[in-house]
Parts: C-alpha cells; sequence; structure tokens
C-alpha cells in the first residue's frame, strides 16, 4: 500500500526554509512511529507531502493499525490511501482519475499536480493539462488556480503503474512534534489537564508530564494510564518524563495553616512553585496548565494573576477561554474522557468560602505561616519515569500488581484471574484465557469472598475498564490480602 501525506496547511505557508525543516522533521517522525511496527516501512519527504509505502505483505491488522496512526501524528492535515492499477495510456489515465475528482472539485478552484517516473511518450505537463481539461468538462462550475488552488488533484504515474485515491482520512493538523520546544503539564487525570497537554502536542511542543500525587498510588496508577494513552496514541514519537511528587504533606500543612478562604489558591501556588523548581531543573522553559477563567474559585483573573506571581516560568493555558462542555467533547474526540469519567476525586483542599478575588496581602500573610520545608521535601522526593515505561509493572509496597498481557500473566506461574464483572457483561464479552485458571465472582460478591480463597497463590481481578479492580484490590490489600492484584487486558 502506499499513502500520500498531505501537509498541516499552517506548514505550507512557511518561507522554503522552513517549510523544508518542517516537512524533514515531521518525515523523521512518521519513519520512528511506523517502524516500531515494520523495519521496512519507506517515508520519503518531498515538497507539499510524504510518502509513505508499506510491505506488500503485511496482514490486514497491521495496515490497519498504520492507517491509525497516521491520523494520529501531528503535522498531517490529511492522509490519502493510493491503489496501484495498470493503464494503457493517457486517455485512460484521464479516464480513471476523473470520475475520482469530479464530485471534489465542484464549484471550487483546483490543479492537477502530476509525478512521473519511468519511460512514457508523455510527459508530467501532458498529464496535468489533459486531467485538467477533462475535470472542466466534467465539473462546468470549478476552476483552475495554480497558485492558491482549494483542491490539489495528486496523479502519479510511476512507469507503468498509475496510483489512485482509494481512501482518505483527516489528519490530526498542527506542527511536527518536537519543532516548538518543550513544555511541562500539569496534569491531574481529569477532563481538563489531558486536553490542555493535547492541545500543546498538536502545536508541536514536545510535553512532559507532572503530576501532584494526593491520593496515593492508585491515584498515580490513574494518571499513569491517561498520560501513557496521550504519549502513545499522539507523541509517541518522542520519549519524554512523568514526574510525580507526592503532595499530602504539603495539602496537610495548608490545612493545618493557612486560613480557609485562600486555601486554593495557596495549592496551586505551591503547585507552581515545585513545577517551576522542577521544569528549570529540567531545562523545561515553559509550564502547561489546564485552567479555564471563572471554572473554579481559583481560576478567577485576580487568582490566577497571584497564582502566575509564584511561577518563575511562563504559565500556559491552552483552555483559558473555554467552555467546560467543549472540553469534555474533545476529551472524548481524543478519548480522554473515559479516564476522567472513572477517576475517582481526589480534592488537595475544599474551602468552605473561597475567596474569588483574594488580595496579595491575604496571601503573603498565609503564607508566611507555611513551613516551606515541607515543600522542599516534596521537590526532593519527586520520582522520574520515562513515558515508555509509564505502563511496567511496579511492585512498590502497598501498591497493588498490575499485569497488562497474556504473556506476562503465564509467565507468573501460580495465578489466577478473577473476572469481577457482573453476569450479564461477561455474556456479553467473553474473557478467553485458555491457560491460565479463571474464576467468576461479582465485583459485589468479591469481599465477603476473597478471604476463603487459598493465599498459596496470586488472584488477580478483572474488569472492562480496570478501574473496579483496582479499587476492590486496593481494599483487599487494606485487609491484609495483598495476594490480589490486577489484570488489565491490553
Amino acid at each position: 500500500m502506499h499513502y500520500l501525506l498531505k501537509l498541516f496547511p499552517e506548514i505550507t505557508i512557511k518561507s522554503r526554509s522552513v517549510r523544508r525543516h518542517m516537512t524533514r522533521c515531521l518525515a523523521g517522525n512518521v519513519r520512528i512511529i511506523l517502524r516500531r511496527l515494520d523495519e521496512r516501512v519507506s517515508v520519503k519527504d518531498t515538497w507539499d507531502a510524504l510518502h509513505v509505502a508499506l510491505p506488500e505483505d503485511l496482514p490486514d491488522a497491521r495496515v490497519r493499525e498504520m492507517e491509525e496512526r497516521l491520523t494520529r501524528i501531528p503535522g498531517i492535515h490529511e492522509v490519502l490511501a493510493l491503489r496501484e492499477v495498470p493503464f494503457t495510456g493517457l486517455d485512460d489515465i484521464a479516464g480513471q482519475v476523473v470520475p475520482l475528482w469530479q464530485q471534489a472539485i465542484a464549484g471550487r478552484r483546483f490543479r492537477v499536480s502530476a509525478k512521473r517516473r519511468g519511460d512514457h511518450d508523455f510527459s508530467s505537463e501532458d498529464i496535468e493539462r489533459l486531467i485538467g481539461r477533462r475535470l472542466l468538462e466534467a465539473s462546468p462550475g470549478a476552476r483552475v488556480d495554480l497558485t492558491r488552488p482549494e483542491v490539489d488533484v495528486a496523479v502519479e504515474v510511476v512507469h507503468r503503474q498509475l496510483r489512485l485515491i482509494q481512501a482518505r482520512w483527516p489528519g490530526l493538523g498542527g506542527y511536527p512534534l518536537g519543532l516548538q520546544g518543550q513544555a511541562l503539564a500539569l496534569i491531574s487525570g481529569g477532563f481538563d489537564s489531558p486536553v490542555a497537554a493535547w492541545r500543546m502536542m498538536r502545536r508541536g511542543v514536545k510535553t512532559h508530564f507532572l503530576f501532584f500525587n494526593l491520593g496515593g498510588p492508585a491515584h498515580e496508577a490513574g494518571v499513569r494510564e491517561v498520560t501513557h494513552h496521550l504519549w502513545h496514541r499522539y507523541s509517541a514519537s518522542h520519549r519524554v518524563r512523568f514526574i510525580s511528587i507526592p503532595f499530602e504533606g504539603v495539602v496537610a500543612e495548608i490545612l493545618r495553616n493557612v486560613p480557609d478562604g485562600v486555601m486554593g489558591v495557596v495549592l496551586k501556588r505551591m503547585m507552581v512553585r515545585a513545577a517551576s523548581r522542577i521544569a528549570r531543573r529540567e531545562r523545561i522553559p515553559a509550564l502547561v496548565t489546564g485552567d479555564a477563567i471563572a471554572q473554579v474559585s481559583s481560576q478567577t483573573l485576580t487568582n490566577l494573576a497571584l497564582i502566575d506571581e509564584a511561577s518563575t516560568l511562563p504559565i500556559l493555558r491552552p483552555l483559558l477561554t473555554e467552555d467546560k462542555q467543549e472540553i469534555i467533547t474533545q476529551a472524548r474526540r481524543i478519548d480522554t474522557a473515559r479516564f476522567a469519567e472513572t477517576m475517582p476525586e481526589y480534592c488537595g483542599v475544599i474551602s468552605r468560602r473561597p475567596h474569588t478575588r483574594a488580595r496579595a496581602s491575604q496571601i503573603e500573610e498565609a503564607e508566611s505561616a507555611f513551613d516551606f520545608r515541607v515543600l522542599e521535601a516534596a521537590i526532593e522526593a519527586a520520582t522520574t519515569t520515562r513515558s515508555d515505561r509509564l505502563m511496567e509493572r511496579r511492585h512498590v509496597p502497598g501498591e497493588v500488581t498490575m499485569v497488562d498481557t497474556v504473556q506476562e500473566l503465564e509467565q507468573l506461574g501460580d495465578t489466577s484471574v478473577i473476572d469481577i464483572r457482573p453476569p450479564d457483561e461477561r455474556e456479553a464479552s467473553p474473557l478467553r484465557l485458555p491457560d491460565v485458571p479463571r474464576l467468576e465472582i461479582p465485583f459485589y460478591e468479591l469481599q465477603s469472598r476473597a478471604p476463603e480463597l487459598p493465599d498459596d497463590r496470586c488472584y488477580l481481578l478483572y474488569c472492562s475498564q480496570g478501574v473496579m479492580s483496582r479499587m476492590q484490590a486496593l481494599h483487599l490489600h487494606d485487609q491484609g490480602l495483598t495476594h490480589f492484584g490486577v489484570y488489565r487486558a491490553s
């Protein structure tokens, strides 16, 4: 299969040198992503598009996977699947091309761009003139525009084969990842922060992630999932860092010593203080948050200004003027909403009467009672994980064992999987594990039946999203039943 990747329109209006640099960067990103699936993939960059050729012997499932990945790479405006067919001559080429394009150019400005390789008794210009004339005859409302066309009719002839467009999909748009520098996104796992991070990725910014842990291992596990999803789906051409800061102590210090009305603003100031320190250490020049004006009390213009004063780096807010419903809609499009919908709410501090227009003098007085050694300790305790290792099984004391693949499962030895889904859900989508012992215990019976199970083997809980199974496993751990873990089928 062959594919034509059209550039994001904003790339095409750049200067010649910038456009060439962006195109080469995009080609490199495409190679990195596709060659992880098959080293034989060919990617060639040209002035106005990229050409991708897949090996002919690829299974259909792998081809579909590559097509999907192409639609999620920043910098690509449109993906065109090309089919190679034989032709007998110039008239035959026009006869096959015109029916495919006459509807697309109706009432619009177009041009024909022909490319030819091999020995033929006609030139690329001959192809363009003939097809252009035939298209005008087939679509009288269209007109030719060689400089600023709305539709570019691409025709490619390779020896005795004509490449025809078989399918097309919209691309992600934006700029090639890595061209616009780096940023550190503060991520919580809700609706807003993943969308804000995604918008930065789409604009070509290599985006790292900073997480303030308020809920222990379960909280971090959930945020790791959505972070891995964002990275793997939209920016896998570049490895980034996931930094986790234990912030429970900071929250406790605020609750002890900060007045009720300004606790939310002080917490955000502590977060951006820590983020600035971490970013400078990692040589990242900007922070990113999911703040939107007036969404919560700490996000009024007055309070946002106070929060900014605590940072030594610029804070970028891609969602600043967005409505909440628009943010949720975009979260559904990029498939992060499902994580937010199942993420338990870990609130740092909740003021009974929050100040929407806090004064600088109030904040200064409140922070004078804060023990900044607690913040320093949190920053020192920060841990860093590479993006490609986010979903590795982590053996941390007090944390539930996570297994993601059947291969890992089979290597564990004395292990059973417990399907905790309700009976009707199990029947609709059976869990097939032919070589692993499997039990069926609905989640609402698990707590009473788990103590009866032998403790000489490991039991991994399974549910469709992985959220209920993790919560149940954590609850069992609290009861001392530490031989329970989670199986997340990937």
